[in-house]
């Protein structure tokens, strides 16, 4: 993950704030605004109060139930006043009862309303909490491991807006060193599984500084022989590709494609 100490960043939805606490420590941005989803008794419940603390003692300004889809719980940020937001392994929190489940998901599956949440992430994040005179930078870091690696990022969550995708950069979390990532909802970490931070903007990408550019990997574009839903390909004869269009999890991408598609034509 590329960071420039020149850069006012806001980190969305840092569980128990290990990750904003290791990124000021360590990579001293000029600003720095720290944000979570749960209340602050929440988070000394879950995680105990020691990174939270450790922020406020370098007089970083840390934000407690800030929904990044909800801009009227927004209310102690300045809009349009960051070069980078930055969400972290996103995931949509866990359900309290079963009908609490059947009311979010009536209609719908868990693989769309993620994408919704890292949809409106960008959204709202370019439209009202990046500089335009930045560098208008959006980092969503998440794993090669199910169900992120079904939610089709590269390709699905910009369709009919003004967002370019850049490309991406693997993230090693040993440069940011007491970063914990959490369960949602659980106050244990998980295994570092192979982090992947991509990069939006609403500017194009011959506008990246160099510094950033160099970093990114932009993977080839994928032509009529293979499967942009699975990443799949290219398929050596109709064969191949008959057999791939059968398997489980080609019908299954499938799925979620069409729902998702399906729920944009609603919203």
């Amino acid at each position: 993950m590329y960071i420039d100490p020149q850069w006012r960043i806001l980190t969305v939805g840092d569980g128990d704030l290990s990750f904003s606490n290791a990124l000021f420590q360590h990579h001293a941005p000029q600003h720095l605004t720290a944000t979570i989803y749960d209340s602050l008794t929440t988070l000394q419940s879950k995680y105990g109060d020691d990174f939270h603390q450790q922020l406020l003692n370098r007089h970083c300004q840390v934000l407690t139930e800030f929904d990044i889809t909800k801009p009227e719980t927004w209310s102690h940020v300045s809009k349009h006043s960051f070069d980078l937001v930055i969400f972290q392994f996103p995931l949509v929190p866990g359900f309290t009862s079963k009908t609490e489940f059947n009311e979010k998901c009536a209609g719908i599956g868990i693989n769309t309303l993620n994408r919704r949440l890292l949809r409106q992430f960008l959204i709202n994040a370019s439209e009202q909490l990046l500089d335009p005179e930045s560098p208008q930078l959006c980092y969503i870091t998440s794993k090669d491991v199910k169900p992120y690696s079904e939610w089709n990022i590269e390709h699905s969550l910009i369709l009919n807006t003004g967002i370019n995708y850049l490309g991406e950069m693997n993230f090693d979390i040993a440069n940011f060193p007491g970063y914990r990532i959490r369960n949602v909802d659980r106050d244990k970490h998980v295994k570092d599984t192979k982090g992947i931070t991509y990069v939006w903007s609403p500017r194009p990408t011959n506008q990246l500084t160099q510094a950033l550019s160099s970093q990114l990997i932009q993977l080839p574009e994928l032509g009529d022989h293979c499967c942009l839903f699975c990443q799949a390909g290219p398929f050596t004869s109709a064969q191949h590709k008959q057999a791939h269009e059968s398997s489980r999890k080609h019908l299954r991408m499938k799925d979620f494609e069409q729902q998702w598609l399906a729920d944009l034509q609603t919203a």
